[in-house]
Parts: C-alpha cells; structure tokens; sequence
C-alpha cells in the first residue's frame, strides 16, 4: 500500500471556491449562530484529587476518571416539580480552589421558577488519597409539590456488564452487574453504597457511599441517556409531596478511589484539553445502509407555498408522518392537508392513529384514507387514554384496512419514548404488529449541549434493545426531535405559554450549528444501530427544517427569519443525496468532541464531520483516497449563506483535495460541519 499522504487542503486557485474570512451570521450573535442562545456556555475547571481527575462545572463534577478511564459521567443536585420538571439553577459565592492533588469547592445554589423555591449551600472536596466528597444543605423558600430533591450520580455506560456490588441499610451485599440490554425497571433498590472495578481487572476500585436518603438506580438509556442513574427518593414513594417553606434537606455522597499500581495519574484525554486534536477514521467496507428518511407535518393555518415545497422536495423525504387524533373533530381536515403535501412532495404517508380503547374512530378514518389514493408507509395505532398499541385498537385497525383493500403496514409500540415500549414489551401484540416504533430526543432529564451530545451513543442502545423486543419487525423510529413532542409523566394540564414564551417542545438551538452536527451524530447512531425507517423534525416552523414565510412571533425568543433554512437542513439534504447508500463504520477518538457520517454510493463518497467544541479544532480524517474531492464547510462564516440561499450554498466549494490523499487535515470553528465529496480512487463515479 502507497505511503498516506497528509494536507491541510489549501486552496486551489484553478478552481472557483469561495474563501470566507470572518464571520457571516446575518446579523445574529454569533453564540446564537452555534447554539441558539447569546450567553456563554458554562465555565469548566478541570479538578484533580489524587489518582482522580474530574471536571467541574457549575455545582456538577463531570467526567470522573481514574487513570483517564470514566468511572462517573455525573454528580448534580436535581430539583424536580410536581410534573418531574427540571426547576432550573444559579450559582451565589462561588468559589473553587486546587492544591496539589486535593481541591475544596463552595456555593449556594438557588433554584427559583416561580412556583418551587429551593436555596442549598455546597461543598465539593477532593483529597490527595483520591477521595471526592459532594455535599448538600438546603432548605425550601417556599412551600410547592415535589417529585426529587437531591443528588444524582450518572454511571457512565460503558459501565454495561461490569460487576457491581450494592449495599443495602441493613449491612446486606447484594451482587450484580450493569444491565447490557436496557433495563425497563430499577436494576438496584435501597442502595446505601456500591462499589465496583474503576477499570481492567486489578486496576482498583471505585467506592460509592450515599447519606441523607434512601437511593435507587434506574437505566437512562430508556430516555437515550447515555447512563445509569443513581437518585434518591424511591420511586415506590408516593409523589408530588409537598415540601414546607423552611424544610431542611440534606445529603452527601463520597467516592473513594483504591487504585492499582496500572493506574497512573493521568490527564491526557480528558474533557477540559480543548486544544487537542481529534482522529476520525473511515471504514472502507460498508456497516448497513441508509434507512428510508422522512419528516413530520407541520400543520400550520397556511399551506406550504411553492418555494416552501420545492425545498423540501430537494429533501426527497420518503414520507410524511402526521398526527391524527380520530376520537375528536377536525381529524379529516387534517388528513386531507396531509395527503395533500405527501402528492406534492411524492412522498408517502405515515400515520399516528389515536383511538378509543377499543379502536373506535378507525371505521370512519381508513375508508376515508383508502379514498385518497396516497401511499400509504405504514399506520401506527394507539388508544387516546394511553401511550403504548393495545391489541383491541391493533386488531380493528388490521380488520379496517384489510377491508379497505389496503396492504399498508400496521403496527405501533410507544407514541411517547423507548422507556414505554420497554416496559410494556410483555403487553405489547407483536403477533399483529408489522411494524415497531417509538420516538426519541435528547432532553428528558439534561438540557445542556454536553449531555445533548452524550445522548447521541444511547440512541443506538435503544435501537438494539427494541430490535430484542421487535424480532425481526422492522423498526421505525420517530419524530426524532430536539426537545420532548409531550410530557408523558404530567400529573395535570400542561401549563399555558405566556406570549413571549416558546411553547415546551420548541428549542432555539433548531436554527443553530449545534442542532445540525447533533443531526449528523443521530443519523450514524441510529442508521448504524439498524433502525429500518427514521422520521426527523417537523416540516416547517420551530421544530422543522426551515422557517415558515409569514406570521413569524416571538423574535426575540426564536431569532430566525421568514422563509431561513435551519442548518440542520443541509445535513439531510446531504443524506437525501446519497437515500439507501451504504454506511461507512466510522470511529473517532474523541466521540463527544467530534461526530461523523459516510456514506458511499457506487464510487462516490461522501464525509459529513460535526465539531461540538466552542473553539476550533484540529480534526485528521483518514478515509478511502479520492479523486476529485471538494469541501464544503457549515460554520459561522457561511450561515447566512446556508440559511439565505440554499442552492448556491449546496455549490459552493471551500476547497479542493488533491487527489489520491489518504489523510485530511481539518481546522473546524466552534460547532462547524464539514461535508467531504469525491469519487474513490479508482471507482466508477
């Protein structure tokens, strides 16, 4: 094999390409072009305590690690409402020092949203012996319902199959291990402490002690978080409860690291050293293909005008996914929009059915769909009073479209997360069901751009774990959405949205860089993983691919302009290009800090790489050797054109890679992606 040769693709002046030279944001701020909001991420120090290291963050410890292996994703305090609402957080007298190898940290937290009020004062310390103490005292300023107060530990879950210990109040061990398939209830109850490996055998322990509560584990990788979690209060506690103004709460939780003699303190590779390059290397033998990818309705006063349409039929969305609610009024009217922009896309049509509990509304719904001649994908039934298929709404929808002369797939699963298809798999009827599905997003418990970017490793966990469920079913997963379509777990009414506020399900972060890398990451995880069809986003508006033309609200919440494309738009017309193409294997040694997906059609290649730093970064992409290989870049420098003019954005060429090159040397701004074509050398294009 010839020697691989490295460049850093300089421009080429034979060839036309534009050469940006500052940012070009269309007047946004630029945090808000990264990550949809005009404030700082939060500050990170990284800690050392002995053999240990951690990263703090806030009144979080993150990344714990021993020997530069994680032992804990996260330590953080959690105050949730009556509605498992996270009540958010401010820091007061903050202060932070490190000696040697120990460090002390103090703070006052305050938690105030209105409604629940909640001040603690907490002390984080760390010691030479490599032992981490996280404690809180705290008292509520107002009396409100609570479901949890208290700290949460996140096991990370490469932790899967790893022995644990668990100790209970009474004295008693119990032996266990890290759930691998994802556990659909608490793997641990009334836990007092654990312990377990804190890496390879004979490397040493990692020690885990609990005060002031009674603790539980669940699996997170139910919510696509990319761990387990360690809580207190018990969930078999009855909740809300309600806390008085003036009640105390406080709790503490020790680690203490016993390393092996391999186990040298090391920093090298943790999070914190930003200016550290990052490998991305390609497969050249396919892993799977690309599944079928459509889009969800959105179902706005307007129809979508002629530019709209043209734009997303430029998507080439295999089908439409639409919501229809057949126990009420207006569902036809819907339908009939719906099987009105699936025609003028070519699209097929995927429906959500709610029904009664015994699949009332379905006799009136499919004559009425067979009538309109769309394709149809696939019919995906539930009863209105639930969140899971049950076997009487599943077997009259069968009946209906069978007499209806319809051969579309039915079938369901969960209408609200993967945790409800877990727990119902027993229940579910999969003799009946052609077809598996659940949708999934990123913040059901965590709302920072870190743990947006951890759920993205969990998103393929699920897909294995319902492929365990679903058999050989195909498994169709979606929306796919930044923010949750719902609050499954609400106890009443959701609250009403005060006029400069942005509905629950709605995150700025839609038009920005940050939400177009985090797209790139969820395509390869879960095309990789094997789901067979992925819905992503809505159409138009705040949860879509682009914004709507007129009767845009609430600017200054949502900063995005009449008619924009969101960037995110440009990685699934990347994909869209390249429907049903092979999937490339992908590995990248810093998977929080850098994502990638290839995919290669016939001899053509193509390479989309996502920064999740908020400064450059130095990327080396080894991949097949191209010819005639061009660059495109998505970053701060090119939004406006990206957001602005689509086409002449698709066309553009930042640079030119000379042919036969093996490795590419990337220089990526903050929360850029980089999208890299040519033809593999010696393939037919």
């Amino acid at each position: 094999m010839p020697a691989r040769r490295s460049l850093r693709c300089p421009p080429v002046e034979a060839v036309p390409m534009a050469e940006p030279l500052s940012a070009d944001t269309g007047a946004r701020p630029v945090r808000v072009v990264r990550y949809g909001r005009d404030e700082p991420l939060p500050e990170r120090r990284l800690l050392r305590a002995g053999p240990l290291t951690a990263v703090l963050e806030g009144g979080d410890l993150r990344y714990v690690a021993v020997g530069g292996r994680e032992v804990v994703r996260r330590l953080y305090v959690a105050v949730r409402d009556r509605d498992w609402g996270t009540v958010p957080v401010r820091y007061e007298a903050y202060e932070a020092h490190q000696d040697g190898l120990a460090f002390v940290v103090r703070f006052t937290a305050v938690h105030d949203d209105g409604d629940a009020g909640f001040t603690w004062e907490g002390r984080i310390t760390g010691t030479s012996a490599g032992v981490v103490t996280l404690s809180m005292d705290g008292v509520a300023t107002r009396t409100f319902l609570r479901n949890r107060i208290g700290w949460c530990l996140l096991h990370p879950m490469d932790l899967a199959g790893v022995p644990v210990e668990v100790e209970h109040p009474n004295g008693a061990t119990e032996p266990g291990v890290f759930p691998t398939a994802i556990s659909p209830h608490q793997p641990f109850f009334d836990i007092v402490a654990m312990e377990h490996a804190a890496g390879e055998e004979g490397d040493g322990r990692l020690a885990i002690r609990f005060a002031g509560d009674l603790f539980e584990m669940e699996d997170q990788r139910n919510w696509t978080d990319a761990s387990y979690k360690t809580y207190s209060t018990p969930l078999r506690e009855p909740y809300p409860v309600s806390i008085g103004a003036g009640e105390r709460v406080a709790q503490s939780v020790t680690l203490a690291v016993a390393a092996g003699a391999s186990l040298a303190l090391a920093l090298g590779g943790e999070p914190g050293a930003e200016a550290m390059g990052v490998a991305v290397t390609v497969d050249a033998e396919p892993g799977g293909s690309l599944p079928p990818i459509g889009l969800a309705i959105a179902f706005h006063r307007a129809p979508p005008t002629e530019v709209e349409i043209a734009r997303l039929r430029a998507l080439a969305p295999a089908h439409l996914r639409a919501k229809l609610d057949a126990t009420g009024e207006g569902w036809e009217e819907r339908l009939g929009r719906a099987a009105e922009q699936a025609t003028a896309l070519g699209a097929g049509l995927e429906l959500e059915v709610l029904t009664g509990d015994d699949g009332e509304g379905l006799e009136r719904l499919v004559p009425v769909l067979a009538a309109l001649g769309v394709p149809l994908a696939r019919l995906l039934v539930f009863p209105a009073s639930g969140l899971v298929t049950t076997a009487p709404v599943l077997d009259r929808a069968r009946r209906f479209l069978t007499e209806a002369g319809s051969g579309a797939p039915v079938g369901g699963g969960s209408r609200a997360y993967f945790t409800q298809l877990n727990r119902a798999a027993a229940e579910l009827p999969l003799a009946g069901m052609d077809v598996v599905g659940y949708s999934v997003n990123p913040q059901v418990h965590a709302f920072d751009e870190a743990s947006l970017v951890e759920t993205l490793a969990a998103l393929a966990t699920t897909v294995e774990s319902a492929r365990a469920i679903a058999g050989d079913r195909p498994l169709a997963v979606g929306p796919v959405t930044l923010r949750p379509r719902f609050n499954p777990d609400a106890t009443g009414p959701a609250p009403e949205v005060g006029p400069e506020e942005l509905p629950p399900s709605v995150d700025p972060r839609q038009l920005s860089l940050f939400a177009a890398g985090w797209t790139v990451g969820a395509l390869r995880r879960l095309a990789a993983a094997g789901a067979d069809a992925l819905t992503f986003y809505e159409t138009i508006g705040w949860r879509g691919v682009m914004e709507r033309s007129r009767g845009l609200t609430r600017r200054a919440r949502f900063p995005s302009q009449p008619g924009m494309l969101f960037p995110l738009y440009h990685v699934l017309a990347d994909a869209a290009e390249f429907a049903g193409a092979a999937l490339l294997p992908v590995a990248t040694d810093a998977p929080l800090a850098v994502e990638a997906l290839a995919l290669r059609a016939g001899g053509r290649l193509r390479v989309l790489v996502a920064s999740f730093r908020d400064e450059s970064t130095r990327v080396t992409l080894s991949l097949p050797a191209l010819t005639g290989g061009r660059l495109r870049l998505l970053d701060e420098t090119t939004y406006a054109a990206a957001t602005g003019d689509g086409d002449t954005f698709r066309r553009r060429v930042d640079r030119v890679i000379e042919d036969g090159a093996e490795t590419i040397e990337l220089e990526l701004r903050p929360f850029a992606v980089a999208t890299i074509d040519g033809v593999v050398a010696g393939a037919a294009p």
